[in-house]
């Protein structure tokens, strides 16, 4: 096994260093005495951050890039036939895969928090940046979105501790050795890898079973695999939601524009917090981050409300694009049923007259397997408009398609085929007016599309 010590005085090259996370992982092990370096296709706001923390990079792919490396850390995205993947293979160098390397820098720190579920991993840990950060608690936390308040996706601290977001794709967080977990839901995402939901919830059990006994688990009170995954867990379990569990959310309320504000009501005391994002789900977020900060760093709970006040989402989180025409046009990175709802919960709290919901499907997979979850999530759409799948890691083998997911959603909600985001874009010309709201969503490059709306 490699043994990321044993490298403390030498080169190591990351093949995809301009990737969110990788960019992260980069910077930390810059701070932790590493010498780090890289390659990435095209510059980026976290090849800006490269730059800040002066850590070389190059633009496009070559074996040459590799230089005197001694170890190769590549992204999920880089496969064999990569110039650099090929050329470290036939070189015998040892390589490491991302999610390796971010468990063995877990395994650097005393304190180790891993922020884990399906849905809302990127915004509890950011709102937990935030909170520390605002209460002079100065630790290194790894995040999977460009964070605004961050400049990136990485906070760089001398405390001993260290958060991360704890991915279950492809078992990635039975790479991490936490000391404390907090697990926000456990939902039937990433059907593409997993078998079914009962495969889900056993790696779950799998990754909760790497606390050490005097361990704690956060989790959400409200979601039924996660009480019985807390419930057989053997370890401390501490519980957020709003009834019935430890750290409470009462007497909630919400804005003209759709933002929450709550009292948070713990074993120790309560606190008044007023949050500056949309919607119900980011109520449980920044709970779920009150918690961590609250039982983990012994933050203050008036001191984390004032703090959430300033939190604004990480890019592509209800992310306000523009507007064109008096529409309004909002991202957001849903692509689950379960996500897709809740956002479009948060948008119908948001000023507007009627709400456009333009989903791209990412994977063929995805579309097939949830294709009846999907059916029912659009409720809070007056339109829903669905282009061509997305194919992200897929291949079209035929047996879904576009059409096939606006039939079985305009059963329940008016739906509408449009292949192309040109297309959409001229039928928002002609059909929004002044005061609708359009929301895009999804996980593939809905983003970039999102920008031939405007």
């Amino acid at each position: 096994m490699i043994n990321l010590q044993d490298y403390k005085d030498k080169t190591i090259h990351f093949i995809g260093i301009g990737g969110c996370s990788m960019s992260g992982l980069a910077v930390i092990l810059k701070n932790l005495g590493y010498n780090p370096k890289g390659s990435d296709i095209n510059e980026s706001a976290f090849t800006k951050k490269l730059s800040d923390e002066r850590i070389p990079f190059v633009l496009g792919h070559s074996a040459e890039n590799i230089g005197d490396a001694a170890l190769i850390v590549y992204s999920a995205a880089i496969r064999p036939g990569n110039p650099e993947y090929d050329a470290a293979k036939n070189r015998g160098l040892p390589m490491l895969e991302r999610s390796e390397l971010l468990g063995q820098i877990s395994r650097q720190y005393e304190t180790v928090v891993g922020i884990a579920g399906c849905h809302g991993k990127t915004t509890i840990t950011s709102m937990c940046a935030l909170i520390l950060r605002e209460c002079g608690v100065n630790l290194t936390i790894h995040i999977g979105g460009l964070v605004d308040f961050l400049g990136g996706g990485v906070a760089i601290g001398d405390y001993p501790a260290f958060i991360t977001e704890a991915c279950e794709y492809v078992k990635s967080f039975l790479q991490l050795r936490p000391t404390h977990t907090l697990i926000n839901n456990i939902d039937d995402d990433h059907l593409d890898f997993y078998k079914d939901i009962n495969d889900i919830y056993n790696a779950y059990k799998e990754y909760v079973e790497l606390l050490p006994q005097e361990g704690i688990l956060f989790a959400y009170a409200h979601d039924a695999l996660v009480m019985r995954l807390a419930g057989n867990s053997g370890r401390r379990v501490i519980t957020y939601g709003f009834e019935n569990a430890d750290y409470t959310a009462v007497d909630e309320t919400y804005d003209e524009n759709g933002c929450a504000a709550f009292t948070v009501c713990a074993p120790h005391g309560e606190a008044p917090v007023r949050l500056s994002v949309v919607g119900r789900h980011n109520m449980a977020n920044a709970l779920a981050a009150i918690t961590i900060c609250s039982e983990v760093f012994g933050v203050n709970l008036q001191q984390a409300g004032m703090a959430l006040s300033k939190y604004h989402l990480a890019e592509r989180r209800f992310e306000l694009m523009g507007e064109k025409n008096g529409v309004k046009v909002i991202h957001d990175f849903a692509h689950h049923p379960s996500e897709i709802a809740a956002c479009l919960e948060a948008a119908s709290r948001h000023p507007h007259k009627k709400l456009i919901a333009v989903f791209q499907c990412n994977s063929y997979t995805r579309a097939k397997t949830l294709k009846e979850k999907l059916a029912t999530c659009f409720g809070y759409a007056d339109i829903v408009v669905v282009p061509d799948i997305y194919p992200g890691r897929d291949i079209d083998r035929g047996e879904i398609h576009a059409r096939d997911l606006v039939e079985a959603i305009g059963r329940h909600a008016s739906c509408l085929y449009i292949p192309t985001f040109e297309q959409i874009s001229d039928y928002l010309d002609s059909n929004a007016a002044p005061g609708d709201l359009v929301v895009t969503l999804g996980s593939g490059s809905v983003g970039k599309e999102t920008k031939k709306l405007l």
